[in-house]
């Protein structure tokens, strides 16, 4: 796998093997105007860039405390182009969630019932298109968003988590893998 690096990188992390340990920066985030009428692009980003076409997936365990605590993958092209996808915890409630960026953010969530102990999900760019998938056991994916991104040959893709009203929150990435498609 490529050289991976951060993009605003969290006081406290590491990597063992196939995982990544990390505690959320506090006030952090990635959100552009729309509704809150702010800017926050100060979340935590451990990338490495990809061309073409590709799928990315991992698994994310999170000790979600804070409202808006979140944590899942991230493709970007800039601070105003790009996608966040994975858990997003609101008013006590996992969340899985999908924000797509192109200057405004915008968002979209299912509820779950149920915590789930862990949560897998699956972005895959074909062209301009990204297609979010999400899986409570690891084998069975669906559909949680098909959104038009950008053209861009190259972008950043990896893993995110942010806290942006809370002072941080500890999440576990496991499996983390990209492959050309």
């Amino acid at each position: 796998m490529a050289q991976m690096k951060w993009y605003n990188e969290p006081s406290t992390w590491n990597k063992q093997a196939e995982i990544v340990y990390v505690n959320t920066g506090a006030k952090t985030d990635f959100w552009q105007k729309t509704h809150y009428n702010f800017i926050r692009d100060n979340g935590n980003f451990y990338y490495q860039e990809v061309k073409g076409n590709f799928t990315i997936e991992v698994k994310v365990i999170g000790q979600y405390q804070a409202l808006y605590d979140q944590a899942g993958l991230m493709i970007r092209e800039n601070e105003n182009t790009w996608l966040k996808c994975g858990i997003e915890f609101v008013e006590g409630v996992q969340n899985v969630s999908a924000v797509v960026t192109r200057d405004y953010s915008d968002w979209s969530i299912v509820p779950l019932s149920q915590p789930p102990v862990a949560l897998w999900m699956r972005v895959q760019r074909r062209s301009e298109t990204v297609e979010v998938q999400y899986s409570l056991d690891g084998k069975y994916y669906q559909m949680l968003r098909l959104a038009y991104l950008t053209h861009a040959e190259t972008l950043q893709a990896g893993l995110m988590c942010a806290s942006p009203q809370g002072e941080g929150f500890s999440v576990v990435f496991e499996g983390f893998k990209i492959t050309q498609i």
